[in-house]
């Protein structure tokens, strides 16, 4: 069965979202704010959940109308065949938004769906009163002006919560942003990675899950697996096709310092429980005292800024030990996300390439300053 299915992204990560549907084999019908429209069948959900490091969530899309009243949006919620992947008992409660609609009234809205929905079941099931003691089959609405999309929630829990995380700091990062930024950076594992302000050890973890091809799903459970229109089958050949696919031959060069001893320690305990303790080296160190090894390699961090954490002293310390990093060492390329607006300035340059991005609420730059590049090796010459 084919579908239509929707993965949701932070605002300024739609581009590298597509590129993770595209390189699994999916088609793109199309690329809006938010979010990212592709085509699939039941397997597709089931990696797209398992694969994707930089989505929100996935959603099966069921419906897509226009309501400029409850009862319009009554009837067309109801007209949906909510039989064809809800069971009888299925438990399917109601979220959503509303943005500039004139259905602003979100709890409104809710109750409109659930009740069309209900009904819809009802009449199909021949029953009266739903049990909804089943699995869970979460109904989401997105309201933009007076245009519905009605979803399926395939993935229950953000995707972010990979599982590895036991340890926390002040204002973590997302592991999806965390996975983006690596991605955004075109490191490469034969590279060296640091981080200088690691906290607990985020950006590090997904650096090295990319490196070594582990599924960032395999360590939890999705909303899905549940659902009957999903074989259990095809779950157990994926998360097995998943391990196969894991890479450890290589070495990698990642490490992480921070200032902070209880950084330090969340990172140890994350980077355990990731499984990882052999890729990543961590160390509580003043970033001041960092010296690049090796002739290439990539700094990502995600810079202390007043909104989350740091003092303006202890800022200005190291944004003057990265600009004499920058320019004392023109091979090694450096990441930097912040919502400090002043950095540019303080690192004596623009940066080769900004970006914006979401980290939580706070809106930042992904300010890019790149290393040159190394030459290309004598086989890669000799095939061009």
């Amino acid at each position: 069965m084919k579908f239509e299915l929707i993965a949701t992204a932070t605002f300024g990560l739609e581009a590298v979202v597509r590129r993770e549907i595209e390189a699994l084999g999916y088609k793109v019908l199309s690329t809006e704010d938010g979010r990212v429209t592709f085509l699939g069948d039941e397997r597709a959900v089931v990696c797209s959940n398992l694969w994707l490091r930089t989505a929100d969530r996935v959603y099966l899309k069921v419906a897509d109308f226009s309501a400029n009243t409850f009862e319009e949006l009554f009837q067309q919620t109801k007209a949906v065949p909510w039989e064809e992947i809800i069971p009888i008992d299925g438990a399917f409660p109601v979220v959503g938004t509303s943005v500039k609609s004139e259905l602003h009234s979100v709890p409104a809205c809710q109750s409109i769906i659930k009740k069309a929905a209900s009904k819809r079941l009802g009449e199909f099931y021949c029953r009266e009163i739903l049990e909804e003691t089943g699995a869970e089959y979460r109904i989401r609405f997105a309201a933009l002006k007076n245009r519905f999309i009605l979803m399926l929630d395939t993935s229950g829990i953000g995707l972010h919560k990979r599982g590895y995380r036991v340890a926390d700091v002040a204002a973590p990062m997302k592991e999806t942003l965390a996975a983006a930024l690596v991605q955004l950076s075109f490191w490469r594992k034969d590279k060296s990675l640091v981080d200088v302000c690691c906290g607990s050890g985020t950006i590090l973890i997904e650096a090295a899950m990319i490196a070594r091809n582990i599924a960032p799903g395999l360590g939890r459970s999705f909303a899905a697996e549940g659902w009957d229109i999903i074989p259990e089958e095809i779950w157990k050949e994926e998360k097995q096709k998943a391990y196969a696919a894991a890479d450890y031959d290589e070495d990698l060069m990642i490490k992480g310092f921070d200032i902070d001893r209880k950084a330090i320690e969340a990172a140890k305990k994350n980077v355990d429980e990731a499984g990882l303790s052999d890729d990543i080296e961590l160390f509580r160190m003043n970033m001041q005292k960092f010296e690049p090894n090796g002739e290439y390699g990539v700094v990502i961090s995600n810079l202390p800024y007043g909104k989350r954490v740091g003092t303006d002293e202890g800022i200005a310390e190291i944004y003057a030990k990265l600009k004499s990093l920058i320019s004392e060492n023109p091979t090694w390329s450096f990441f930097l996300i912040t919502s400090d607006k002043n950095i540019e300035s303080a690192l004596g340059r623009k940066a080769d390439r900004r970006r914006k991005l979401y980290n939580g609420n706070v809106e930042t730059q992904f300010y890019q300053y790149h290393g040159t590049k190394p030459p290309r090796k004598e086989k890669e010459r000799s095939a061009l």
